[in-house]
């Protein structure tokens, strides 16, 4: 018996062994394997996603952001932060975030936890916009200059009403007299104004119509800052009313009442004979 063992081949036999075995495999099964696709790990390779050609739709978050888009952004920033709803050090982060966005989908998640305008969400301000508001062409509304700033009444009265611009700051004293300011026909310089009242042994009244976010902020002395009437769902784009100011003996009263024409149009009910 021989003690001879079969020597094992060299790598330099194997591979070529290895490769004679591969050119006398079939055609197809050579096509098959050129054609199948490489595999690293537990999964196939992932193929390139093929690049966006001239002409073709492009998904909505991927379109080009223009300023103006930015500018809205940047506006409802600063209302979340006279909200209370964002502190300095996040709306830095935000602004900046929000210059350098160049699509919609890098703005998007700016404002994603941020309510709409008013503290009511954009779908839902959106939904309560009745046929019967039409009066809130807001955005054709809002901007230019104010028409007058200041109104004083001394033991007489003074008035603001119909087609008139509220400045981004009005002032109104009324001292042994009375004033009127009506804002359901008025323009707006900037979409938040501030009137500050000064009521001594008199009264000042402002008029504004319902979908109108209105903040009173007064101080009463043997007075009283009064809000009558209720302002409704708050409309998309509207503009937001701020009183602020000091009564003594007299008193500052805000009412919520919508324009004749539109009450005209509610429809009347019969009266049964």
């Amino acid at each position: 018996m021989s003690d001879e063992r079969p020597q094992k081949p060299l790598p330099e036999e194997q591979l070529s062994r290895e490769t004679a075995s591969r050119e006398t495999a079939s055609p197809e099964r050579a096509t098959s394997l050129e054609k199948a696709p490489s595999v690293s790990g537990p999964g196939a390779s992932v193929p390139p996603v093929p690049p966006v050609l001239p002409g073709q739709p492009v998904a909505a978050p991927a379109l080009r952001a223009s300023d103006a888009d930015r500018e809205r952004v940047v506006e409802r920033l600063r209302d979340a932060v006279a909200e209370g709803r964002l502190d300095m050090e996040e709306f830095q982060e935000r602004l900046e975030a929000a210059y350098a966005s160049r699509t919609y989908a890098e703005l998007e998640p700016l404002t994603r936890d941020l309510p709409a305008v008013g503290g009511v969400p954009a779908g839902a301000a959106a939904a309560v916009a009745g046929p019967g508001q039409e009066q809130a062409a807001w955005p054709e509304r809002i901007g230019g200059a104010g028409t007058s700033s200041t109104a004083v009444a001394v033991m007489s009265g003074f008035q603001r009403k119909g087609q008139w611009t509220v400045p981004a700051r009005f002032n109104a004293v009324a001292f042994w007299g009375g004033g009127d300011l009506d804002l359901r026909e008025a323009n707006f310089s900037q979409r938040e104004v501030v009137i500050t009242c000064i009521a001594v042994m008199g009264g000042i009244q402002i008029t504004v119509p319902p979908g109108v976010e209105v903040d009173v902020r007064g101080i009463g002395v043997m007075g009283a800052f009064d809000q009558r009437g209720n302002p409704g769902p708050l409309q998309p784009g509207a503009p937001r009313v701020v009183v602020t100011g000091f009564a003594m003996w007299g008193g500052v009263e805000i009412r919520v009442k919508p324009l004749k024409s539109d009450r005209e149009k509610k429809p009347r009910r019969r009266k049964e004979l």
